[in-house]
């Protein structure tokens, strides 16, 4: 197949693909090739393409997009230093908040475990 550098193998074959749908659509060709090697080819659309992608004269180009380049330092996000009384006072409001959580979903005590595995070793 045609070796490029410069042309991924997928651009390579969108090329030749669209070239070819343009000479089977009797456009006229680039490159004067003679009767005896159109014959030798059979006259394919594919084959008259890849030869003249192969000498570099078809008009077809490729736009490939890259990446933007960010320019600028990135920066740390500031850490909220607190002091120690600060943090003990957001502790105990949290703790306050558990214990009232506690206190809606009524937290399980040792006598209500002792009760259920009794009747579960029953039945």
């Amino acid at each position: 197949m045609v070796e490029s550098k410069q042309f991924s193998k997928y651009e390579v074959a969108r090329i030749l693909g669209a070239r070819s749908l343009q000479i089977a659509m009797n456009a006229p060709l680039l490159i004067k090739i003679e009767k005896e090697d159109l014959e030798k080819i059979k006259f394919d659309a594919l084959k008259i393409a890849e030869i003249e992608f192969n000498s570099n004269i078809l008009p077809i180009s490729i736009k490939k997009p890259l990446p933007q380049k960010k320019e600028g330092k990135l920066k740390r996000p500031k850490e909220v230093k607190l002091s120690d009384k600060k943090v003990k006072k957001l502790e105990e409001e949290e703790e306050k908040e558990i214990t009232a959580e506690g206190e809606i979903m009524e937290l399980a005590k040792p006598e209500d475990e002792a009760e259920e595995t009794e009747t579960s070793k029953e039945a």
